[in-house]
């Protein structure tokens, strides 16, 4: 598994991040064991993957990785997020401590690697007073680099002018481009921490249009679920899967790759709610340097953008 220094600091990201949204058992269907979980995260970490995306809103996705990693947390990179307040986001100072304090607590460690504003404020906390308040909690070493998600161009640039922020997570995929529309050029010298690669499953073909999410999935509210995106991106996923046969991968490990090939990528965020699934996302790294598929994919993503 290669590794990408985060710009601006001696942190080392794995290429891929195992993603523990779904891990915390809420809105992504049937649960999974406790078994299954632990096992999912003690699977990445024996194939190299030193980088676990969490959040205070992902279920007890924090409780599963202290379980799972046991003293091995100290020794990964721990990268989670702060600012969301009873499904808002809140940029208040006193409630980013708050709620930075809390998560040190549920993870048992005394800073976070990367902590990474989650959302764009909602209550109106001037920029100035948000960053000031996390370059304050970095200083007191409660974190060693701060990020943020979500964030468009625009306020991108603002921030990094006011504030010494290292990374950004942003939705990326063959079916999801904004990021090349602006947010690669604002994000330039920053590490780039990639997310929903595979469109929450789409692309590793294992949905097919007519299939039937239960409420419990945040798929069943998804409108890259219903028809006609859901037809067109079943087709990409059917195409990726001819192009894996041909080099012996799966069409996840094809989508995860095309994205950590990309410019500007440090790392690619997966998620992942069985060890099976880990260990085909992590296939992605046999394609890195593999251009001429790359080039495959595109013509395949264009035609498929164009119907």
């Amino acid at each position: 598994m290669q590794a990408h220094l985060l710009p601006g600091t001696e942190i080392e990201l794995s290429v891929l991040t195992l993603g523990c949204w779904a891990l915390g058992g809420e809105h992504w269907g049937e649960p999974v064991s406790e078994r299954d979980r632990i096992a999912t995260v003690r699977c990445a970490l024996d194939l190299g993957i030193t980088v676990f995306d969490t959040s205070p809103i992902y279920g007890d996705a924090d409780r599963v990785l202290v379980e799972a990693l046991g003293d091995a947390r100290h020794d990964v990179v721990l990268a989670t997020k702060v600012g969301v307040d009873r499904g808002h986001s809140n940029l208040n100072p006193a409630f980013l401590r708050q709620d930075l304090e809390a998560t040190l607590r549920r993870l048992r460690v005394d800073r976070v690697d990367l902590m990474q504003v989650h959302w764009p404020c909602e209550h109106g906390t001037p920029l100035e007073s948000t960053f000031e308040a996390l370059e304050q909690l970095r200083d007191e070493g409660k974190v060693r680099a701060v990020g943020v998600c979500n964030y468009g161009a625009a306020e991108l640039l603002r921030i990094r002018a006011i504030a010494q922020v290292v990374s950004l997570q942003t939705p990326y995929s063959l079916v999801r481009r904004e990021f090349e529309q602006g947010l690669r050029a604002a994000s330039k010298g920053m590490g780039v921490l990639a997310y929903e690669p595979l469109c929450r499953g789409l692309l590793a073909g294992a949905y097919s249009p007519g299939h039937r999410f239960p409420d419990n999935d945040l798929r069943s509210r998804d409108e890259r679920f219903r028809r006609p995106r859901f037809r067109r991106g079943a087709a990409l996923a059917r195409d990726l899967a001819r192009v894996g046969e041909k080099v012996g991968l799966p069409a996840a490990a094809v989508a995860i790759g095309w994205v950590a090939a990309q410019p500007g990528i440090t790392t690619v965020i997966a998620g992942a709610k069985h060890p099976e699934q880990v260990r085909q996302n992590a296939l992605a790294v046999k394609l890195l340097d593999s251009a001429k598929v790359w080039q495959v994919v595109g013509r395949i993503a264009a035609v498929h953008e164009g119907g």
